[in-house]
């Protein structure tokens, strides 16, 4: 069985100064890689900065023998998700792959949520990944090559208390991934979704008593084989965590069609909605263009 590995690939790694992106950096700049090692060095609510957190995990990467850089800019504005990328290319010449990692919290209940604590966590997850992944998206385009995965969370995908805002930019991040993927297709470039469960410093106050089994490590995996040449997949969202790896997906049931040209009143939507919810026989549809063939058979019914 052949090694996946990354000579001659560069990579940047977003919030990798510690938790999950510091295990991405550290595995794919084993296996060759050379790494941008970003992060902005705060606390978990994004307050504060530093260079320390980056500089570490460079410093590891270059004790065992591999090649990175640090980079401490925000990825929360257009300039700074620019200036991570030319970093890449000052450094290395190119870039192949990006892990959209960086993250925050700040937590509240919806009805006490604050505008500023909304915006803080969409730049970050949100807006950080479309500035990160753009001009890195635009050099992949050149060079017919990349991959780019975003991370998400199932607070997102599956909701979770208190982290409307955090969802919301999670799940924000699927449509970009699907939007992205569609545009990158004809220039190789794959694009993913994460949703990991592991240890971190974000999530070591919520995760209770399965804390002790949620390694970073084992997400780790994962996000190497996605960030990968031998990666053919694109548009899919990935659970990973303790030792196990999954697909999550959007799926759209057979449904109920009420006939050509019928426009049914709300009591028959209301008497068919069990029809309508019922998960036998449904489809994943990987385009808006599935959805509508879907329809169209509809139609000749």
């Amino acid at each position: 069985m052949s090694e996946i590995r990354f000579d001659g690939k560069v990579a940047i790694v977003t919030g990798a100064g510690g938790g999950l992106g510091k295990t991405y950096a550290l595995q794919l700049a084993s296996r060759g890689a050379k790494v941008v090692v970003n992060d902005l060095g705060g606390a978990t609510d994004g307050t504060g900065g530093g260079s320390s957190m980056a500089d570490q995990t460079v410093k590891e990467i270059v004790e065992a023998g591999g090649e990175a850089i640090a980079n401490y800019d925000s990825v929360s504005t257009p300039e700074g998700g620019e200036a991570i990328v030319q970093s890449a290319v000052d450094a290395f010449g190119r870039v192949d792959a990006v892990i959209n990692n960086a993250g925050i919290l700040r937590d509240k209940t919806f009805a006490k949520l604050e505008p500023e604590n909304l915006e803080a966590v969409l730049a970050v997850h949100l807006k950080g990944a479309f500035f990160v992944s753009q001009p890195a998206f635009r050099l992949m385009k050149d060079q017919s090559y990349g991959r780019i995965v975003l991370v998400s969370s199932n607070a997102g995908i599956l909701g979770n208390f208190g982290q409307t805002n955090y969802g919301a930019a999670k799940m924000g991040l699927v449509g970009l991934a699907n939007v992205l993927a569609l545009e990158g297709a004809k220039y190789d470039v794959k694009v993913n979704v994460l949703a990991p469960i592991a240890r971190t410093r974000m999530t070591e106050d919520l995760l209770g008593e399965l804390i002790d089994a949620l390694d970073p490590a084992c997400v780790t995996p994962l996000v190497t084989y996605l960030a990968s040449e031998e990666c053919d997949h694109t548009a899919q969202i990935w659970s990973a965590g303790g030792g196990r790896y999954a697909r999550m997906f959007v799926g759209l049931t057979q449904g109920w069609y009420a006939g050509k040209s019928a426009v049914p009143s709300p009591e028959e939507v209301r008497d068919h909605v069990d029809e309508i919810r019922d998960e036998k026989g449904y489809v994943v549809p990987d385009s808006i263009a599935e959805e509508m063939k879907i329809l169209l058979e509809c139609f000749k019914s």
